[in-house]
């Protein structure tokens, strides 16, 4: 049985993300994000998964790099696609909790 830290297990880098959303901006904030995703995904990152908790107005995901994450985030956030997005994820979100994680298959 395939559990899910065999799907990131070769990646060099995991960074879990939960962001505590502004009350009421849950539809505009996924609207941005999925328009973010792809311009992410165009610097090498993967999104390993993403989940919404309607109860708490929260949204937790995953990204995994295979490279230097630092780096290729850094190419991300001045980039000029991400820059001509319609709408920035980030000015929906209240908190913002970040964390560099390792799978660990259990």
């Amino acid at each position: 049985m395939r559990c899910a830290a065999d799907s990131v297990a070769g990646m060099t880098s995991v960074q879990l993300r939960r962001y505590e959303i502004k009350p009421g901006e849950m539809d505009a904030f996924l609207t941005a994000v999925r328009a973010a995703f792809p311009v992410r995904e165009q610097y090498g990152f993967t999104v390993a998964f993403a989940l919404v908790d309607e109860g708490r107005n929260e949204f937790t995901w995953a990204v995994t790099h295979d490279g230097d994450f630092t780096a290729a985030e850094a190419a991300y956030y001045e980039s000029p696609e991400r820059a001509a997005l319609p709408a920035n994820p980030a000015d929906h979100i209240a908190v913002m909790h970040l964390a560099m994680v390792k799978a660990e298959k259990i």
